[in-house]
Formats: C-alpha cells, structure tokens, sequence
C-alpha cells in the first residue's frame, strides 16, 4: 500500500467539485473523556467512498491535518501538534479523540472523497465538566438576629461552563432581596487548564426561627448540592414560660418541678424562684423541685431572669385532697335492739360522690341504724370519689342477741313414711340447735345475717310433744310442737273413710225396723178384729182370746225392742 502524495491529492481537490453540508452539527463531550465525532452519517455509501481525511480549524483561517485514509488500506496519522497520539479512525469514519480537553472546543470537518465529489462534514465541539466539588467555606462563628453578616462562601471548583450557583435554607431557594439577603458571585478561570471556579457569598439577617436551619447551595447546570450547614443565632430573652411537671393529679405527698424557661440565645443560666413569699436563686440550672407537697403547698409560682427581674413568668398551682373519716369504724359490736350512730366526714377540695356497699353488694343508700337487727350485720363500705381520686372506709357489724325461735313447723315426707320438723331461729353468736326426740339431720341452713334453720327428719310411732331448744352465750328458747303417729294418722285417715258407710248402713236398718213394726202392727189389728168378730160367731169364750192378745202383744214389744238397738 502507498499513500497518495500531497501533489496527487491537491490535484484531486482542485480537479473535483467540492461540496459542504449544509448545517453545523454540534457534540457535546465530558472534560477527560474520548470525543466520538461522527463522519457522513450514512450520507454516502462506505464501498463509494475513496478517501477520508479529518482536519479541524486551527483559528485565522487555517487548518490543521490529523489523519487519512485511502479505501482498502490502512488509516494514516499525520498530525504532529496537541493532537499528535489522541487521535484515531472507527470503522464508521467516527474521528476519536482521546482525553479531551477545552481547548479541543472548535470545528472538526470530515472531508470525503466520493468518485468526482468531495464533500465536507463539519462537526463543532462543546466540552462540558462538572465541578470538582461543592463546599461551603468561611463559615461565619454565629449570627446576630437583625444583624446583616457574611454566613458563608459556596464554591463550586474546575467546571466548564462557569457554575450557577443558588442558595437554599432548608431546601427553600434564597433570593437577593437586598434587604435581608444577598448573594455575591464571581468566577475566576485557570489559565492553563480553561476551567472555572464560581464563587457565590451570601450575606443573611438572621431571624429567631433560624435557630436550627440548614443552609445548603446547589449548582444550576449539574443539581450538586453541598453538605447542610447550621449557625448559632445570638438573641436576647424575649418570653419567660414556667413550667409546671407533676403527675396528674396532684396531690398531698407527691413531688413538683418548677421550670424556669427562656427563649434567649445563649440561654440565660441563672433563675429566680419565688415561692409564695420566699425567692430561691438558683445558678446553672432552671429547675426547682418542691418534694412532699401539701395542700398548704396551692398558690401562685413565678420566676424571674436573675439579671432582669421584670422578665418573668407565673404559674397557679393545686394540690388536690381529699380526706375521709367514717365513725365508728374497724368491728362495731352491738345487741339486738341498739341504736348505731353513723359519721361520714369528708374533707376535700372539690365535690365528691359517695358510694355504700355492704358484703361488696351496692346499696341504693347510706345505712341508717335506728335499731340494729340481726340482719343488719356485715362489712358495710363507703367510696368517696373526687375526679380521679378515691378514698374508702369500712366498718364490721356484729349484732349479738340470746336467740329466738321465730317458726317451729312440721311437714309429711314426700313418701309418707316420716315427718320433717323444721326449727327457725335468729340470734348471735350462731346458737346452736337441739330437739327433744332423736331424728335424722336432713341439713341446717348457713348461718347468714343472724339466722339459721334446722330441720330433722323423724318417723314417730306414737302421738308426740317435740321440743326445739336453741341457745348462745347470751341465753336459749325453747318452743314445742305436738306430732302424731303415723299409725294414728292412717287409722284417723281410714276412721273417717268408713263412718260415712256405718250411719248409711244404720238408718237403712232403722227404717227397716220401723216399716216392719207398722206392718205387724197392722197385721195385729186385722187379727184381733177378725178374732173377735169368730168368737162371736162361733161362741168361743173371751180367755181363750184374751191369752192369745197377750202372747201377740208379748211378741210385737219384743220386736219393737229389737228394732230400738
């Protein structure tokens, strides 16, 4: 292969018709980086093309060579400038150029030799960098509320193009009003390597709700954004606050805190105290704690700036209680029939609510004793509740008593074949029970408010008087009832079935008896008369006759007397 001479192609140049593209296409390449500089871009087919060659416009007019290729051989590099070792051809005709720098920011033309055509590509150049870094500098010590001073320098080092910068404070852009904020910016340019360093003051009048903020600045073109910074603002105390800690609610026993808070900056470090007559100064801290109050402790708190006493601040303070006194209480013991006086004093600083329970069931009321029963007895209980405060008393009733028997009963067993005895009586201490006549315990009742019930179960075979005798320490009672046999009660029970059936069975026999006289005594007399008038016909005499109404007179009183048993 062999490279065509410089005659041979100027020749070629002169003989040819040269053409050049109509626009100007500019790239954009990163500072360091490899520029790919597009050649033809598809215009003119490869296979037609006959020569390549890459210039660039050295300024005045002239033009620098950088390479050549012929078609079917191998690419030639002919500069020997800046660009001498960073240049080289892609397969495509791209120029490549390797570590670019601003300088490389001019026109590259990519002339093409086509048959009878040759024609130009010119290509522009733009090298673009981002900042090294983008700091803030010069970071003023603290900021005076109202006070214009220098806050910071942002700087945004070795870029292409020069850095926009903008301020921020917290993450809300500042503008130059030229009030309170101003921004200053300048641009300062290396004079070997083209690049340029921004950089941007800002001048700020700090307010008090500054204290905390973050400031940041940030580049237009690449979004950087520096490091947040914050700055101490200087004010004087405007606003004193006492602060109140304690629990809720507070009351008798229970510890306070008193805070003294200012708003100036720095902080004042020394407080007074006024405690309801009494100033306590206290250095290096702005807290005082009141321990064990009481209610004597309610009343107005302040507290003041040490070195300006008219710098202060007030807090009321109250400590709730409530006391409960319940008269009598512990275990009252009194005998049935007592009057028990009842006391429920409260003491408190609001309104409360009473609550009575007795045994922990709920009353509708308070007790009242006029005279205690047996009843009565039990653990009786007051709530007193004032908001979220509650204090409780109690009291143990005892009622004592000689016992008495209320009801003393007797019941046929459900199957006939005994009798239950059933004993109630009341008194206290739990009297115990006991009868005239053996049984069977069936069960005795829970001693309950002074009252118990003891049955028994007992089959008698004989009419009886049964005694139930209760007694305490304080006395007994005795009642008594009358039981019947249980053969006695059938007998009765079966006395009373059959004496209706034996007066039915005796007036028959009666009126049988009586229908009887009335005919032999009609049958008499129709005798008697017929006898008489035989006598007289057949002439037989009256003795005969009479002796015969004697025998018949005879029989008709015995029968009578038959008919009277």
């Amino acid at each position: 292969m062999h490279l065509l001479s410089a005659s041979c192609v100027c020749a070629l140049l002169v003989a040819a018709l040269l053409h050049r593209a109509s626009s100007l296409e500019t790239i954009n390449g990163l500072y360091g980086g490899t520029l790919v500089i597009p050649c033809n871009t598809g215009a003119i087919k490869a296979e037609d093309i006959l020569i390549t060659k890459w210039k660039y416009d050295k300024g005045d007019g002239l033009a620098g060579d950088l390479l050549v290729k012929q078609r079917d051989q191998n690419t030639s590099i002919i500069a020997n400038d800046e660009y001498k070792g960073r240049v080289s051809m892609a397969a495509n005709f791209s120029l490549l150029l390797s570590d670019a720098r601003l300088t490389d920011q001019r026109t590259f033309t990519c002339m093409v030799v086509a048959g009878a055509n040759i024609v130009e590509y010119p290509v522009n150049i733009v090298v673009y960098k981002t900042p090294t870094e983008l700091k803030i500098s010069d970071k003023a010590e603290e900021l005076e509320i109202g006070k214009p001073t220098k806050l910071a320098t942002c700087v945004a080092a070795e870029a292409n193009p020069a850095a926009n910068i903008t301020w921020l404070k917290n993450n809300t852009p500042l503008v130059a009003d030229g009030d309170g904020t101003s921004i200053h910016a300048s641009v300062l340019v290396d004079p070997i390597t083209g690049l340029s360093t921004t950089s941007s003051v800002l001048e700020y009048s700090a307010k008090k709700e500054d204290t905390n903020a973050e400031f940041t600045c940030r580049t237009v073109e690449d979004d950087l954004v520096s490091q947040p910074v914050t700055f101490t603002i200087t004010y004087s105390t405007e606003n004193v606050v006492l602060q109140v800690t304690a629990v809720d609610p507070l009351v008798e026993g229970d510890n306070l805190t008193l805070k003294c808070v200012a708003d100036g900056n720095p902080a004042p470090t020394s407080f007074n105290f006024h405690l309801k007559g009494e100033v306590v100064k206290v250095e290096n801290a702005n807290t005082y704690t009141i321990t064990n109050v009481t209610r004597d402790t309610s009343g107005e708190y302040k507290c003041s700036l040490v070195d300006n006493p008219t710098m202060e601040a007030s807090e009321e303070v109250v400590v709730k209680y409530l006391d409960v006194i319940l008269s009598p209480s512990g275990t009252v013991v009194k005998n049935a029939g007592e009057t028990l006086d009842l006391g429920l004093h409260i003491d408190s600083s609001e309104a409360t609510k009473v609550s009575w329970t007795k045994d922990n069931f709920k009353l509708n009321k308070e007790p009242k004793f006029t005279k205690v029963t047996y009843s009565d007895a039990g653990r009786y209980e007051c709530d007193v509740t004032m908001g979220l405060l509650n204090q409780k008393a109690s009291f143990e009733l005892v009622v004592e008593g000689a016992p008495v028997i209320r009801q003393l009963s007797k019941q046929r067993g459900d199957d006939g074949q005994h009798k239950v005895l059933v004993c109630e009586a009341e008194g206290s201490p739990k009297p115990s029970v006991s009868w005239s006549i053996n049984g069977t315990s069936l069960d005795e009742s829970p001693f309950i408010n002074g009252k118990i019930t003891h049955r028994i179960k007992v089959v008698p075979t004989a009419n009886l008087t049964v005694s139930c005798t209760v007694s305490n320490d304080f006395g007994m009672d005795t009642r008594t009832i009358n039981v019947s046999s249980l053969f006695e009660d059938v007998r009765v029970a079966k006395q009373g079935q059959t004496d209706g059936d034996q007066t039915r069975l005796v007036v028959g026999v009666v009126v049988g008896l009586l229908v009887a006289a009335v005919v032999l005594g009609l049958a008499y007399w129709v005798y008697m008369k017929k006898s008489k008038q035989g006598s007289w016909k057949t002439g037989e005499k009256e003795n005969g006759s009479s002796e015969e109404e004697k025998k018949l007179e005879e029989k008709v009183e015995e029968n009578s007397q038959k008919a009277e048993v």
